[in-house]
């Protein structure tokens, strides 16, 4: 194992850049060219974590978009992924072994906090979701019918905005769903 940046928490030659289209941040070797969306293998997951925290993670409340298209609603969610999960992987973690009863007791914690009133969903989201979104908090933007896992999409079309589902369960994994509007 190389070098590892103590201010990423990088291996050697791996760097973040932004994508201008997705709005997200991602990984780049500079030494290969390579780019992708989960962080290096020998990431040291911790400098990691807080140097995402620190740079790419948005602050504040979560605003409107100006309002939902027609047919399409805005959610954010808390994405807990383990290792059954389709791909068991994140931008905090390169590879997850948590079981799926692990996953749900971890969701269930925050959950309980969210509904006590201690943080909010996208507070946790910047920190502890294994999604991308984590960057804004959550926030997966606007979607109609037919753009994400049925089980999903089920649950958040359910919702209305304000509130939180409990325990949704996808491929990707276990989420909190928070519908925004």
């Amino acid at each position: 194992m190389g070098q590892i940046d103590q201010t990423t928490g990088l291996p050697e030659g791996w760097i973040v850049k932004f994508s201008q289209s997705r709005s997200l941040p991602y990984y780049f070797n500079v030494n290969s060219s390579q780019s992708q969306w989960e962080p290096p293998r020998d990431s040291n997951q911790d400098i990691l974590k807080r140097y995402m925290a620190k740079n790419y993670s948005t602050t504040g409340p979560l605003l409107s978009s100006g309002g939902a298209q027609h047919g399409k609603i805005r959610c954010a969610h808390l994405l807990v992924k383990h290792r059954e999960s389709r791909r068991p992987s994140s931008w905090k973690q390169a590879e997850i072994t948590r079981t799926k009863d692990e996953a749900k007791e971890i969701l269930s914690e925050f959950e309980r906090r969210i509904r006590a009133g201690e943080l909010s969903l996208a507070d946790l989201a910047a920190s502890e979701s294994d999604c991308s979104s984590a960057r804004k908090r959550g926030d997966l933007g606007l979607f109609g019918r037919g753009e994400m896992q049925a089980e999903f999409e089920d649950a958040a079309f359910a919702l209305q905005p304000g509130e939180m589902s409990h325990i949704v369960e996808t491929g990707s994994g276990v989420h909190l769903i928070e519908r925004l509007e």
